[in-house]
């Protein structure tokens, strides 16, 4: 995280010493050195403000005592090998580019859905594609995190009425080649407990890096 805070990601990141994190719009991703200590712990603690959320991804690094857990998730990573079957394209199903204009509409998906952490600009991260039916949202998926060689591929869903028609694979698979295309690999997270989302990144050709735990607190 940090590395996409330097590079890609450099215009949304807020510093202070050694910490960082994005702008509160964006996300709420924070990044610390490897081996914090109270400095900079103190220097995250103001940028984010009193009573904020810091979401740590997977930094195995623990907060002082006075920060308040949120959540802790487990989860995987899992990398694209190139060996999986593309999700073949359909017919009857056009894949769109959203952008920042679209963002009431994606914040009305992600909250009907739940992928995972989404803000009103968490758009600009990225390039976000999506599936319509009836001119409403029903699907999306987009980029996210850029350390670099890799983009991380985040907010796969699909509204509940639009399920069982392949709109996940087909985003995931476009996405992909995009990334592919560029030059860089792309990588996702998933919850440890959401086996079918699992079982659906093995089939487009995504493996397991590494278990990581996404874990949240609350400044003081």
């Amino acid at each position: 995280m940090g590395q996409s805070l330097r590079g890609p990601h450099a215009r949304f990141a807020r510093r202070l010493g050694r910490s960082a994190t994005y702008l509160p719009e964006v996300a709420t991703f924070s990044s610390v050195p490897a081996e914090p200590g109270p400095r900079e712990w103190a220097d995250l603690a103001r940028l984010l403000g009193p009573g904020e959320v810091a979401d740590m991804f997977s930094s195995p690094a623990a907060p002082p005592p006075d920060w308040e857990p949120v959540f802790r998730l487990d989860g995987r990573q899992m990398i694209w090998t190139g060996s999986g079957r593309p999700a073949q394209p359909d017919a009857g199903t056009r894949v769109v580019e959203l952008g920042a204009e679209h963002a009431a509409e994606m914040l009305d998906l992600v909250a009907r859905t739940r992928p995972g952490p989404f803000w009103p600009r968490t758009c600009e991260l990225g390039t976000y594609l999506g599936v319509r039916e009836g001119g409403r949202l029903v699907a999306m998926a987009g980029e996210r995190l850029r350390p670099p060689g890799w983009t991380e591929i985040s907010a796969v869903c699909t509204a509940p009425e639009a399920r069982g028609r392949g709109h996940a694979a087909r985003l995931v698979t476009a996405l992909a080649a995009r990334i592919v295309a560029r030059g860089e690999r792309p990588f996702l997270h998933v919850a440890e407990a959401n086996t079918a989302a699992i079982a659906l990144y093995e089939a487009l050709g995504f493996a397991a890096r590494k278990q990581v735990v996404f874990r949240g607190f609350r400044t003081p």
